[in-house]
């Protein structure tokens, strides 16, 4: 099973939410730093998106593994039997930051839930308690 925290999936479930509602960044270069609006776009100094890359990086490797494990297998609708296989592949796999990767994959929460949910783990309960 996982030893990452559910918590710790759950909490990068929301925030990946949150970076997935962002709009087109419409300032551009002349945007100010208290712009109230800035928040609801993508805009590249973006606290959320730190954020989420900090408590990704704050796993150990085994535990980052397991969270792209996850990922992939609510991407690829794969089976909770081939968990620790897509672990160790993640592991054999791993070529730079996982949060680079993670962020940069459309659908990231939605991936996430679906194998949380493939693991038979509620994520309606999951996340109400966060």
């Amino acid at each position: 099973m996982l030893t990452i925290p559910l918590e710790t999936i759950g909490w990068i479930i929301v925030k990946a939410r949150e970076l997935d509602v962002k709009d087109v960044d419409t300032a551009g270069a002349e945007a100010e730093e208290d712009d109230a609006m800035g928040v609801l776009e993508d805009r590249g100094n973006d606290p959320s998106a730190e954020e989420l890359t900090n408590w990704i990086q704050d796993l150990n490797l085994d535990q980052q593994a397991e969270l792209v494990a996850v990922f992939w297998i609510g991407r690829e609708g794969a089976g909770a039997d081939e968990l620790a296989d897509y672990v160790a592949e993640a592991q054999a796999r791993r070529a730079g930051p996982t949060a680079r990767y993670l962020l940069g994959s459309p659908l990231l929460a939605d991936h996430l839930e679906a194998g949380l949910e493939t693991l038979g783990i509620n994520v309606n309960d999951l996340e109400s308690r966060l």
